[in-house]
């Protein structure tokens, strides 16, 4: 049976400054277990799982994630948007029910700076066969298993990555690359009052960063800092989880963001 609505679920200590994550594309918390783990003990660190849907506007994400978040009794905090979650975190910033103090943008964007590939991997996506899909998650998986023997609450998140994906998740992920392709929210960023911070792996086909960096400077007066992480790539959470975990936690402490005001002065 398919989930209907955003899930949702909580770490860490709730005096902890709140960071919630907004997942990419493959939309839910499985490939994030090395920031999770990274991240424990500075963050009280809320995941969410979006549902296969092949109906909702961007606008509508934000309205799940809004009705999750409220049923967890989480109001105020930080956005960590990867990649897609980007496109449904402006408009929870336009909603307004959150009460955000900043958004971080992990692989994110605003318009994406390569609409071309955006549409060329909606094309391939939507017409690959789901023999060739489970072949590659095969490979995938025994990659992993070698990758993070050392970590099993991370292996057990690749596992549970690996059986989650069936038809209506392939095509809930050609859904949202519509969505993307379609998505322009300059309107929101100029708007946007908290600060926004972006990170980046040096090596990023999917978001070229050059170019979303651009973008943000043109249209989101909030940008603070955009930070590249040398020995990562797209997924820069989950391959710099260490030094992404440790620049958001310097970005999210009020004491830490106080600090480092008082240097620059």
């Amino acid at each position: 049976m398919e989930e209907t609505g955003v899930q949702i679920r909580l770490h860490g200590n709730p005096a902890d400054p709140v960071l919630v994550y907004l997942p990419g594309l493959h939309g839910d918390w499985t490939l994030i277990g090395s920031f999770r783990q990274a991240i424990a003990g500075r963050a009280r660190f809320v995941e969410l799982t979006y549902p296969r849907t092949l109906e909702w506007s961007l606008d509508e994400y934000a309205a799940g994630v809004e009705q999750a978040l409220r049923s967890a009794g989480v109001q105020r905090g930080w956005l960590l948007a990867e990649s897609f979650g980007s496109q449904v975190a402006w408009p929870l910033l336009a909603r307004g029910f959150f009460q955000a103090e900043g958004l971080i943008l992990a692989g994110g964007f605003g318009k994406h700076p390569a609409l071309w590939g955006v549409m060329l991997t909606e094309k391939v996506l939507g017409r690959i066969s789901m023999d060739w899909m489970v072949r590659a998650l095969v490979g995938y998986a025994q990659v992993a298993r070698w990758r993070f023997r050392h970590q099993p609450e991370v292996l057990a998140g690749v596992h549970e990555f690996v059986e989650r994906r069936t038809e209506l998740d392939r095509q809930a992920a050609v859904h949202r690359l519509r969505l993307i392709a379609r998505n322009n929210p300059a309107g929101i960023a100029h708007q946007v009052q908290v600060p926004v911070y972006g990170l980046t792996g040096l090596l990023d086909p999917v978001v070229p960063w050059p170019w979303a960096k651009r973008w943000l400077r043109q249209n989101c007066p909030s940008l603070a800092a955009y930070q590249i992480v040398r020995s990562a790539d797209h997924t820069v959470l989950s391959t710099g989880a260490r030094q992404c975990a440790t620049q958001i936690a310097e970005w999210i402490n009020p004491q830490g963001r106080k600090n480092r005001g008082q240097q620059r002065g």
